[in-house]
């Protein structure tokens, strides 16, 4: 039987090549007056964010630059973001970029609207005000932070992500627009790319799970599967950008509103105490993980290794699971993952400590079967 359930989505997308071009009309239509940009050095450097900044100028649209955002982006990064916007007196944000930047701007949107210290809405549904609108464009095809209601913030005192889930953060408008993602170097589109696949397999298999995220989550797979290989080969294969960023954006619609599991809380703990890249931690603890999670997923790895291309026919369940974690395995060396954690300068004596934060990460009750420390522990010794 059908449950009831709520759906959050953008009430906008703009998706495709030369996407963003649209962008200066609705804003217009927003009734809105100065936006702050919130964006990173890098993309200012290599022009990806003056082509928004141009089309916004041809719209004559006004706005200020923060670019002060850090690829694990922190609690100063947004209390700096907030004071400029009320210096300057802006009424909404614009933000360009991959996670980094889209998670930031959340951040500066709800304190924009709700007093107090952003650690205090750590968690679920935590504020009681909309953010300030967001006009979400994103460069990359991983995160998928322009369409979801989930950010993350690094608290810095602490060296701890925080997972912040709320309704009140989500965008107005997510452009996905492959044509500014083709500047992105190889490392970046191969650890985006396997962070987006890590969002729809956990999707898939989490608790939370509905036919609807489903049946987004497995067309993801597919789509990813079949193009992530071409888009990190060729940056200026504009095809298989395209189907990156749509793949990317469906299961961003889909975990948004089923949620994640383990790979997700034991992922953050490594970018809260290391400061590694989200996308390349979610790709090593993937397959370790889903292996470790198959006793409680029925005969689903049969339908995530079809996905991937994958014959799975007159397979038993155990044999169709190790297919799927294979081609999981088989793709993230594709694409130049490392292979392990140890790889990333992970120590084994931090593992207990980072254990205790994924127990405690707000993806952990999702996961389609609980863990225990010692089963944390053991999945991170794992993937050393």
């Amino acid at each position: 039987m059908l449950q009831a359930r709520r759906m959050y989505i953008p009430p906008l997308a703009l998706l495709g090549p030369g996407c963003v071009k649209e962008i200066g009309p609705e804003i217009k239509k927003m009734k809105v007056g100065k936006a702050l940009i919130v964006t990173d050095q890098v993309l200012l450097d290599i022009g990806v964010a003056q082509a928004v900044l141009k089309i916004l100028d041809e719209s004559q649209i006004e706005y200020v630059v923060f670019s002060d955002v850090k690829p694990n982006p922190t609690t100063k990064n947004v209390y700096n973001g907030l004071e400029v916007l009320k210096e300057n007196k802006c009424d909404f944000v614009i933000s360009i970029g991959g996670g980094s930047p889209q998670d930031c701007a959340k951040g500066i949107a709800i304190l924009a609207t709700n007093p107090g210290d952003l650690r205090a809405y750590e968690g679920v549904n935590k504020t009681e005000n909309r953010g300030l609108p967001i006009v979400a464009v994103n460069t990359t095809a991983g995160t998928a932070s322009e369409a979801t209601i989930n950010y993350v913030i690094t608290d810095e005192d602490r060296k701890v992500k925080m997972v912040l889930v709320d309704t009140n953060s989500l965008a107005s408008i997510a452009v996905n627009d492959p044509e500014l993602m083709v500047k992105m170097p190889k490392s970046l589109t191969a650890a985006t790319g396997m962070d987006a696949l890590t969002h729809a397999i956990e999707g898939y298999l989490t608790q939370g799970a509905s036919l609807l995220t489903d049946a987004l989550n497995l067309e993801s797979i597919r789509i990813i599967a079949s193009s992530l290989r071409d888009a990190v080969k060729d940056g200026g294969d504009l095809e298989a950008r395209s189907k990156m960023a749509y793949g990317q954006y469906i299961t961003g619609m889909a975990f948004s509103n089923c949620g994640l599991g383990i790979v997700h809380s034991m992922a953050h703990q490594l970018g809260g105490l290391y400061d590694l890249p989200h996308g390349v931690c979610n790709a090593v603890l993937l397959p370790h993980v889903v292996k470790y999670n198959a006793s409680a997923v029925g005969d689903k790895l049969r339908n995530v290794a079809i996905a991937m291309g994958e014959p799975v026919e007159g397979l038993s369940v155990e044999a169709a699971n190790s297919v799927a974690i294979s081609a999981i395995e088989k793709l993230s060396k594709d694409v130049g993952i490392p292979s392990g954690l140890a790889e990333l300068g992970v120590r084994e004596d931090d593992l207990e400590t980072m254990a205790d934060m994924a127990l405690a990460d707000a993806c952990t009750p999702g996961n389609p079967k609980t863990p225990s420390k010692e089963d944390i522990i053991a999945i991170y010794k794992g993937a050393l």
